[in-house]
């Protein structure tokens, strides 16, 4: 039976999850490969709520798009977690298999790696990342180094705001055989200014407005950089990072360009086609300017 003729339902689960753009992507896709009937929601979903929800789906379902805090707790609620996704330790995407019985198979995969290696791809160009910079220690600062070392950098430097909390995040960097340093990410050394200027990348993974005091000390050093940025929020747009990065003459990729390419990679593992990119960038771009 076609796609057409069998609608399926998709969803964002998330807490908070209104804010969340991913609705906007994925209507797009069903809209531009003519899934008549199918529908994709944002669901405000806690850790608590998860498990009856996911315990919940039938065939009628295509899957789910999992943000925070939701990444590590439905690990244990999947019946499969793809190679990828196991080593990162994160899941952000549920695909719902029917079997013909009763109860679905459930799939957990990882999609938020391959957009944050497209999007970086799109700020590198031809270079390479030989050096990098992470901020932040949760579930994308995961993907982030897997990403990285897709794209050759197996050391980047990680700053974080309490080595006590990265204890998840340095087993997930031992299973993906990725080396990297932990350092205290402190807005007021002198020294964090030219770790960032020396880097290829950079990537914060911090939640919005938590590198405010960095973009502070870029703007206060007034010094160059010249590597390439992406600072995964996306609200506000710019963020003060990426303003100050681009002031101080570096490349900028914002947020939205991996959750584009994320969301690309789930349409296409949850509809079996290939995801029309163009109409949802152009469906993205629609959304971000009525927000701004």
């Amino acid at each position: 039976m076609s796609a057409r003729r069998a609608p399926r339902r998709a969803a964002v689960l998330g807490h908070p999850v209104a804010h969340s753009l991913s609705p906007v992507l994925h209507r797009a896709a069903y809209d531009a490969l003519g899934l008549d009937g199918w529908t994709y929601e944002a669901i405000d979903t806690t850790e608590e709520q998860l498990p009856a929800l996911v315990n919940g789906l039938d065939a009628s379902w295509a899957g789910l798009s999992l943000t925070m805090p939701l990444k590590h707790a439905v690990i244990p609620l999947l019946d499969h977690v793809d190679p990828l996704a196991n080593v990162v330790g994160a899941v952000n995407t549920l695909v719902v298999q029917p079997t013909g019985g009763r109860r679905p198979t459930f799939v957990g995969t990882n999609t938020d790696v391959h957009g944050l290696v497209a999007a970086l791809r799109e700020g590198l160009g031809e270079r390479d990342a030989r050096t990098a910079v992470v901020l932040g220690a949760g579930a994308t600062a995961a993907s982030t180094l897997a990403a990285l070392a897709e794209l050759g950098c197996t050391a980047p430097t990680v700053l974080v705001r309490s080595l006590g909390r990265t204890g998840t995040l340095q087993r997930a960097a031992h299973r993906m055989g990725v080396v990297p340093r932990f350092e205290i990410l402190d807005a007021s050394s002198s020294a964090l200014v030219d770790r960032l200027g020396q880097a290829d990348v950079v990537v914060a993974t911090l939640p919005s407005r938590a590198a405010d005091p960095v973009a502070e000390a870029l703007a206060q050093a007034a010094a160059p950089v010249a590597g390439v940025l992406l600072d995964v929020v996306y609200d506000p747009r710019p963020t003060a990072l990426s303003a100050a990065w681009d002031t101080a003459g570096g490349i900028v990729v914002g947020g939205e360009r991996m959750l584009l390419h994320q969301a690309a990679e789930q349409v296409r593992l949850m509809t079996g086609k290939v995801a029309p990119l163009t109409a949802m960038d152009q469906a993205l771009e629609a959304a971000l300017g009525v927000a701004a």
